[in-house]
Protein backbone atom coordinates (compact mmCIF):
# COMPACT_ATOMS: atom_id res chain seq x y z
CA UNK A 1 0.00 0.00 0.00
CA UNK A 2 1.22 3.40 -1.30
CA UNK A 3 1.51 6.02 2.05
CA UNK A 4 1.68 9.59 0.71
CA UNK A 5 2.63 12.51 2.74
CA UNK A 6 2.62 16.37 1.93
CA UNK A 7 5.32 18.71 3.02
CA UNK A 8 4.70 22.61 3.31
CA UNK A 9 8.09 24.41 2.81
CA UNK A 10 8.59 28.08 2.49
CA UNK A 11 10.97 29.45 -0.41
CA UNK A 12 13.35 32.48 -1.27
CA UNK A 13 13.98 33.89 -4.71
CA UNK A 14 17.61 35.30 -4.48
CA UNK A 15 17.20 37.20 -7.46
CA UNK A 16 14.15 40.10 -8.27
CA UNK A 17 14.17 38.94 -11.45
CA UNK A 18 13.21 35.48 -10.66
CA UNK A 19 10.56 36.45 -8.30
CA UNK A 20 8.69 38.51 -11.38
CA UNK A 21 8.68 35.69 -14.07
CA UNK A 22 7.76 33.20 -11.10
CA UNK A 23 4.71 35.28 -10.57
CA UNK A 24 4.15 36.15 -14.22
CA UNK A 25 3.85 31.83 -14.91
CA UNK A 26 1.44 31.76 -11.58
CA UNK A 27 -0.78 34.54 -13.23
CA UNK A 28 -0.66 32.68 -16.51
CA UNK A 29 -1.33 29.24 -15.09
CA UNK A 30 -4.29 30.50 -13.24
CA UNK A 31 -5.95 32.53 -15.98
CA UNK A 32 -5.52 29.77 -19.20
CA UNK A 33 -7.07 27.38 -16.81
CA UNK A 34 -9.73 29.82 -15.78
CA UNK A 35 -10.45 30.27 -19.84
CA UNK A 36 -10.70 26.52 -20.67
CA UNK A 37 -13.09 26.03 -17.42
CA UNK A 38 -15.01 28.97 -19.23
CA UNK A 39 -14.92 27.58 -22.32
CA UNK A 40 -15.81 23.91 -21.45
CA UNK A 41 -18.41 24.39 -18.68
CA UNK A 42 -21.32 25.41 -20.86
CA UNK A 43 -20.87 21.98 -22.89
CA UNK A 44 -23.63 19.20 -22.63
CA UNK A 45 -20.93 16.66 -21.59
CA UNK A 46 -17.30 16.79 -19.98
CA UNK A 47 -14.71 16.55 -22.62
CA UNK A 48 -11.97 13.86 -22.27
CA UNK A 49 -8.13 15.06 -21.77
CA UNK A 50 -7.59 13.97 -25.61
CA UNK A 51 -10.34 16.56 -26.62
CA UNK A 52 -8.79 19.39 -24.58
CA UNK A 53 -5.28 18.72 -25.85
CA UNK A 54 -6.60 18.79 -29.21
CA UNK A 55 -8.43 21.82 -28.64
CA UNK A 56 -6.26 24.18 -26.21
CA UNK A 57 -2.94 22.56 -26.92
CA UNK A 58 -1.52 25.04 -29.72
CA UNK A 59 -2.95 28.02 -28.34
CA UNK A 60 -0.90 27.21 -24.46
CA UNK A 61 2.22 26.54 -26.37
CA UNK A 62 2.19 29.86 -27.84
CA UNK A 63 1.76 31.28 -24.43
CA UNK A 64 5.21 29.77 -23.07
CA UNK A 65 3.92 27.20 -21.70
CA UNK A 66 6.08 23.38 -21.73
CA UNK A 67 3.98 20.14 -22.57
CA UNK A 68 3.65 19.05 -19.06
CA UNK A 69 2.12 22.20 -18.11
CA UNK A 70 -0.50 22.33 -21.34
CA UNK A 71 -1.13 18.29 -19.28
CA UNK A 72 -1.56 19.78 -15.84
CA UNK A 73 -3.79 22.83 -16.70
CA UNK A 74 -6.30 20.82 -19.03
CA UNK A 75 -6.53 18.34 -16.26
CA UNK A 76 -7.14 20.59 -13.39
CA UNK A 77 -9.74 22.95 -15.88
CA UNK A 78 -11.55 19.44 -16.50
CA UNK A 79 -11.27 18.50 -12.64
CA UNK A 80 -12.96 21.55 -11.60
CA UNK A 81 -16.02 21.61 -14.05
CA UNK A 82 -16.36 17.98 -13.42
CA UNK A 83 -16.87 18.91 -9.90
CA UNK A 84 -18.96 21.81 -10.04
CA UNK A 85 -21.44 20.08 -12.22
CA UNK A 86 -21.82 17.11 -10.26
CA UNK A 87 -22.64 19.34 -6.90
CA UNK A 88 -24.72 21.74 -8.98
CA UNK A 89 -22.32 24.60 -8.13
CA UNK A 90 -22.23 28.06 -9.96
CA UNK A 91 -19.52 29.58 -12.12
CA UNK A 92 -15.91 28.60 -10.21
CA UNK A 93 -13.93 31.60 -10.21
CA UNK A 94 -10.21 30.89 -9.91
CA UNK A 95 -8.28 33.75 -7.44
CA UNK A 96 -5.63 31.62 -6.14
CA UNK A 97 -2.02 31.29 -7.68
CA UNK A 98 -1.34 27.52 -7.71
CA UNK A 99 0.52 25.48 -10.07
CA UNK A 100 0.83 21.58 -10.18
CA UNK A 101 4.30 20.35 -11.41
CA UNK A 102 5.09 17.05 -12.64
CA UNK A 103 9.12 15.86 -11.95
CA UNK A 104 9.99 16.98 -15.57
CA UNK A 105 9.36 20.55 -14.37
CA UNK A 106 11.62 21.03 -11.65
CA UNK A 107 15.05 19.97 -10.40
CA UNK A 108 15.54 19.48 -6.67
CA UNK A 109 18.76 19.56 -4.85
CA UNK A 110 18.55 18.15 -1.46
CA UNK A 111 22.37 19.13 -0.59
CA UNK A 112 21.95 22.61 -1.45
CA UNK A 113 18.34 22.57 -0.26
CA UNK A 114 17.42 24.36 -3.63
CA UNK A 115 15.03 24.03 -6.29
CA UNK A 116 14.79 24.83 -10.15
CA UNK A 117 11.48 25.42 -11.84
CA UNK A 118 10.46 25.36 -15.34
CA UNK A 119 8.53 28.81 -15.96
CA UNK A 120 7.18 30.43 -19.48
CA UNK A 121 9.26 30.59 -22.56
CA UNK A 122 11.12 27.40 -21.58
CA UNK A 123 13.22 29.49 -18.34
CA UNK A 124 14.61 28.43 -15.05
CA UNK A 125 13.97 29.93 -11.94
CA UNK A 126 15.99 28.95 -8.83
CA UNK A 127 14.28 29.01 -5.14
CA UNK A 128 15.74 28.51 -2.17
CA UNK A 129 14.26 25.98 0.51
CA UNK A 130 13.61 27.24 4.16
CA UNK A 131 14.24 23.48 5.16
CA UNK A 132 13.09 22.10 8.45
CA UNK A 133 15.42 19.26 10.41
CA UNK A 134 11.44 17.15 10.72
CA UNK A 135 11.99 16.85 7.01
CA UNK A 136 15.07 15.00 6.77
CA UNK A 137 13.26 11.49 7.39
CA UNK A 138 11.64 12.14 3.72
CA UNK A 139 15.37 11.39 2.67
CA UNK A 140 16.46 8.02 4.31
CA UNK A 141 15.62 6.80 0.53
CA UNK A 142 12.30 4.97 1.19
CA UNK A 143 10.52 7.93 0.40
CA UNK A 144 9.83 9.26 -3.67
CA UNK A 145 8.79 12.99 -4.78
CA UNK A 146 6.48 13.09 -6.59
CA UNK A 147 4.52 15.83 -8.02
CA UNK A 148 4.71 19.34 -6.54
CA UNK A 149 2.42 21.90 -5.85
CA UNK A 150 3.53 25.64 -6.31
CA UNK A 151 1.66 28.37 -4.61
CA UNK A 152 2.17 31.98 -3.38
CA UNK A 153 0.10 33.76 -0.89
CA UNK A 154 0.66 36.41 1.72
CA UNK A 155 3.57 37.77 -0.13
CA UNK A 156 5.37 34.31 -0.04
CA UNK A 157 6.18 31.55 -2.27
CA UNK A 158 5.29 28.22 -0.65
CA UNK A 159 6.55 24.53 -2.26
CA UNK A 160 4.38 21.77 -1.09
CA UNK A 161 6.23 18.41 -1.51
CA UNK A 162 4.56 15.19 -2.08
CA UNK A 163 6.38 12.29 -0.70
CA UNK A 164 4.89 8.37 -0.99
CA UNK A 165 6.68 5.11 -0.22
CA UNK A 166 5.03 1.54 -0.22
CA UNK A 167 4.25 -0.03 2.91
CA UNK A 168 3.55 -3.46 3.86
CA UNK A 169 0.72 -4.03 6.57
CA UNK A 170 1.13 -6.18 9.50
CA UNK A 171 -1.05 -9.20 10.22
CA UNK A 172 -3.38 -8.44 13.05
CA UNK A 173 -4.78 -10.50 15.77
CA UNK A 174 -7.22 -8.11 17.39
CA UNK A 175 -9.57 -5.29 16.78
CA UNK A 176 -9.79 -1.89 18.27
CA UNK A 177 -12.86 0.36 17.95
CA UNK A 178 -12.28 4.30 19.04
CA UNK A 179 -14.78 6.56 20.22
CA UNK A 180 -14.16 9.95 19.18
CA UNK A 181 -16.61 12.06 22.31
CA UNK A 182 -15.90 15.73 23.12
CA UNK A 183 -14.01 15.30 26.14
CA UNK A 184 -12.37 11.89 26.05
CA UNK A 185 -11.83 8.90 23.50
CA UNK A 186 -12.09 5.32 24.23
CA UNK A 187 -11.02 2.38 22.69
CA UNK A 188 -11.82 -1.36 23.11
CA UNK A 189 -9.44 -3.61 22.18
CA UNK A 190 -11.37 -7.11 21.16
CA UNK A 191 -10.05 -10.46 20.37
CA UNK A 192 -10.71 -12.29 17.20
CA UNK A 193 -13.11 -14.24 19.01
CA UNK A 194 -15.14 -11.04 20.57
CA UNK A 195 -13.45 -11.27 23.90
CA UNK A 196 -12.35 -7.87 25.58
CA UNK A 197 -8.86 -7.49 25.55
CA UNK A 198 -8.24 -3.98 26.86
CA UNK A 199 -10.01 -0.61 27.33
CA UNK A 200 -9.33 2.81 28.52
CA UNK A 201 -10.55 6.26 27.82
CA UNK A 202 -8.21 9.62 26.84
CA UNK A 203 -8.93 12.45 28.04
CA UNK A 204 -9.16 15.06 25.15
CA UNK A 205 -9.35 18.59 26.26
CA UNK A 206 -7.84 20.21 23.10
CA UNK A 207 -11.73 20.96 21.61
CA UNK A 208 -13.03 22.85 24.88
CA UNK A 209 -9.83 24.52 25.20
CA UNK A 210 -10.29 25.54 21.35
CA UNK A 211 -14.20 26.67 21.90
CA UNK A 212 -12.13 28.85 24.56
CA UNK A 213 -10.41 31.20 22.51
CA UNK A 214 -13.03 30.93 19.67
CA UNK A 215 -15.55 32.78 22.12
CA UNK A 216 -13.30 35.50 23.11
CA UNK A 217 -12.39 35.77 19.86
CA UNK A 218 -16.10 36.14 18.72
CA UNK A 219 -17.05 38.03 21.65
CA UNK A 220 -14.21 40.70 20.36
CA UNK A 221 -15.39 40.90 17.05
CA UNK A 222 -19.21 41.35 18.64
CA UNK A 223 -18.16 44.37 20.66
CA UNK A 224 -16.31 46.27 17.66
CA UNK A 225 -19.14 44.36 14.89
CA UNK A 226 -18.42 47.28 12.00
CA UNK A 227 -14.94 48.40 12.84
CA UNK A 228 -12.93 45.29 14.16
CA UNK A 229 -11.20 45.16 10.69
CA UNK A 230 -10.04 48.55 10.84
CA UNK A 231 -8.68 48.55 14.98
CA UNK A 232 -5.61 47.11 14.66
CA UNK A 233 -4.74 46.31 18.44
CA UNK A 234 -8.48 44.28 17.77
CA UNK A 235 -7.13 42.66 14.91
CA UNK A 236 -4.14 41.37 16.61
CA UNK A 237 -5.73 39.85 19.96
CA UNK A 238 -8.27 38.56 17.48
CA UNK A 239 -5.73 36.84 15.29
CA UNK A 240 -3.63 35.18 17.71
CA UNK A 241 -6.58 33.81 20.04
CA UNK A 242 -7.65 32.26 16.78
CA UNK A 243 -3.72 31.11 16.26
CA UNK A 244 -3.67 29.75 19.81
CA UNK A 245 -7.24 27.94 19.12
CA UNK A 246 -6.00 26.21 15.99
CA UNK A 247 -2.21 24.91 17.65
CA UNK A 248 -4.07 23.57 20.49
CA UNK A 249 -6.47 21.77 18.32
CA UNK A 250 -3.70 20.80 15.89
CA UNK A 251 -1.26 19.59 18.74
CA UNK A 252 -4.51 17.75 20.65
CA UNK A 253 -4.97 15.71 17.69
CA UNK A 254 -1.47 14.54 17.15
CA UNK A 255 -1.51 13.53 20.58
CA UNK A 256 -4.57 11.59 20.59
CA UNK A 257 -3.80 9.86 17.13
CA UNK A 258 -0.30 8.71 18.05
CA UNK A 259 -1.60 7.14 21.41
CA UNK A 260 -4.09 4.71 19.61
CA UNK A 261 -1.76 3.80 16.93
CA UNK A 262 1.05 3.04 19.70
CA UNK A 263 -1.94 1.32 21.48
CA UNK A 264 -2.84 -0.85 17.98
CA UNK A 265 0.42 -1.20 17.53
CA UNK A 266 1.25 -3.25 20.86
CA UNK A 267 -1.84 -5.50 20.43
CA UNK A 268 -1.53 -6.25 16.58
CA UNK A 269 -4.72 -4.97 15.98
CA UNK A 270 -6.93 -3.47 13.17
CA UNK A 271 -8.28 0.24 13.96
CA UNK A 272 -12.07 0.79 13.29
CA UNK A 273 -13.11 3.80 13.20
CA UNK A 274 -17.25 5.26 12.64
CA UNK A 275 -17.49 6.77 9.10
CA UNK A 276 -18.59 10.16 9.59
CA UNK A 277 -19.66 11.80 6.66
CA UNK A 278 -23.48 11.99 6.93
CA UNK A 279 -22.54 13.05 10.93
CA UNK A 280 -24.16 16.55 10.78
CA UNK A 281 -26.93 15.13 9.04
CA UNK A 282 -27.77 13.02 11.51
CA UNK A 283 -27.40 15.55 14.44
CA UNK A 284 -30.62 17.57 15.76
CA UNK A 285 -29.80 19.89 18.60
CA UNK A 286 -29.45 24.03 18.93
CA UNK A 287 -27.33 26.97 17.30
CA UNK A 288 -25.01 26.36 20.26
CA UNK A 289 -24.56 22.38 19.68
CA UNK A 290 -24.47 23.12 15.92
CA UNK A 291 -21.71 25.41 16.58
CA UNK A 292 -19.80 22.53 18.53
CA UNK A 293 -20.08 20.69 15.96
CA UNK A 294 -18.63 23.00 13.62
CA UNK A 295 -15.57 23.14 15.61
CA UNK A 296 -15.64 19.08 15.95
CA UNK A 297 -12.28 17.90 14.92
CA UNK A 298 -13.60 13.85 14.96
CA UNK A 299 -12.67 14.23 10.87
CA UNK A 300 -9.06 15.17 11.42
CA UNK A 301 -8.54 13.31 14.42
CA UNK A 302 -9.30 10.10 11.89
CA UNK A 303 -7.45 11.27 9.45
CA UNK A 304 -4.47 11.67 11.76
CA UNK A 305 -4.96 8.18 13.32
CA UNK A 306 -5.18 7.16 9.91
CA UNK A 307 -2.11 8.45 8.54
CA UNK A 308 0.22 6.97 11.33
CA UNK A 309 -1.46 4.08 11.31
CA UNK A 310 -0.34 3.47 8.10
CA UNK A 311 3.37 4.67 8.60
CA UNK A 312 3.29 1.49 10.82
CA UNK A 313 1.67 -0.76 8.21
CA UNK A 314 -1.56 -0.69 10.72
CA UNK A 315 -5.11 -1.17 8.61
CA UNK A 316 -7.69 1.15 8.98
CA UNK A 317 -11.23 0.57 8.47
CA UNK A 318 -14.67 2.32 8.60
CA UNK A 319 -18.24 1.67 9.39
CA UNK A 320 -20.97 3.07 9.59
CA UNK A 321 -21.51 3.15 12.85
CA UNK A 322 -20.00 1.88 16.62
CA UNK A 323 -23.02 -0.39 16.53
CA UNK A 324 -21.37 -2.48 13.95
CA UNK A 325 -18.43 -2.27 15.77
CA UNK A 326 -19.18 -5.86 17.31
CA UNK A 327 -19.90 -7.18 13.98
CA UNK A 328 -17.11 -6.37 13.17
CA UNK A 329 -14.63 -8.05 15.59
CA UNK A 330 -17.16 -11.69 15.17
CA UNK A 331 -16.32 -11.53 11.42
CA UNK A 332 -13.14 -10.14 11.29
Amino acid sequence: MWVIVTARVKTVTPEPSSHVKLLEFLRAYRDWTQYIIDEIRELDHIPSIKELHHRFYKNLRKQGFRAHHIHKIERRAREIVKATKRNRGSKPILRKLTARLDYQDYRIHFDSKTIRIAVLNNEWVELRLKWYSYLDKYLDGSWRLGEILLSFKNNTIWVYLTFKKMVKLREVRNVIGVDINFDSVAYTVLSNNGKIVSMNTLLFRGLRKTLHFKRLAENLQKRHPRSWRFIKWVRTVRARWLRRARNILNDSCHLIAKRIVEVAKEYDAVIVLEDLRRMRDRVNGGNRFSWKIHLWTYRRIQSYIQYKALLEGIPVVYVKSQRNFKNFSNRW
